[in-house]
């Protein structure tokens, strides 16, 4: 099975075609400010360098975020249109599970990503093996959360709640895996949690800090052997916030709560 990945939910935008689990190309380009006018020359590009066309392509997995609101809208129109057109079936992959997969690692993984203003998208995954060695998730919990107190000031304190009401890390003291442009961002007050089970705080490296489509690939291809899979219809934006258009016109009419 040929899969074709989109994840333009971060500032890079990054197109794979896999082979089942194996990668066969993978693109990147990391200008946020374009991905309308260079994901569509990536995608000709890989197709190109690898003499396939989209008639070979069995699956598109597709991010759709949390992440770049825009770039989010143009991965998710673009995949759209390639799954209705040659009626190619798709999975939805969400931003912070394709993170947690960059470390192939079992275990509890934090992926965070900045979202500017002291915030943050955070996701709180348990991986574990299945009988062929792959990994899966076995419980997520996302959310959107600050970096700051009820006094603006930086702290830690949201993040804490957040991972101590998760009956998962609260029962058990494995070490805890945080990945993401966010955790890089908060990487000091990360490091200084204290969490009551005293659980080893581990830090991703450089190049698994950064998007990759092809985690999103390789969990798309995991969901489509367990039928989780649709048309195109499946594909919907994960936001977990409101847009600043939005959070504007509530504030203008009063109805913004933060």
């Amino acid at each position: 099975m040929r899969i074709l990945s989109l994840d333009t939910s971060s500032k890079n935008a990054s197109v794979a075609i896999l082979e089942n689990q194996e990668v066969i190309i993978e693109l990147n380009n990391n200008d946020e400010k374009t991905h309308s006018q260079k994901l569509m020359p990536m995608i000709d590009e890989a197709f190109q360098k690898t003499n396939l066309t989209l008639d070979d392509i069995s699956l598109i997995a597709c991010c759709v975020g949390p992440g770049s609101f825009t770039g989010l809208r143009i991965g998710i129109a673009t995949a759209k249109a390639f799954a209705d057109s040659k009626n190619i079936p798709v999975v939805a992959v969400n931003s912070l599970e394709g993170l947690a997969y960059n470390l192939h690692q079992k275990g509890l993984v934090c992926s965070l990503l900045d979202a500017k203003n002291g915030n943050v998208y955070c996701g709180l995954f348990e991986l574990c093996e299945n009988a062929s060695g792959s990994l899966t998730v076995q419980k997520q919990d996302l959310t959107f959360l600050a970096f700051r107190n009820a006094n603006n000031e930086f702290s830690n304190q949201n993040l804490l709640k957040f991972l101590e009401e998760n009956s998962t890390i609260f029962l058990n003291a494995m070490p805890i895996y945080f990945v993401g442009d966010g955790s890089v961002v908060f990487h000091n007050l990360i490091a200084s949690l204290p969490l009551q089970n005293q659980n080893k705080i581990l830090f991703a490296n450089e190049q698994q800090n950064i998007a990759s489509s092809i985690s999103i690939a390789q969990i798309g291809y995991t969901k489509y052997k367990n039928g989780d899979y649709g048309n195109s219809d499946i594909l919907c934006p994960v936001y977990l916030r409101k847009s600043q258009a939005e959070i504007a016109l509530e504030q203008k009419d009063g109805s913004y709560e933060n």
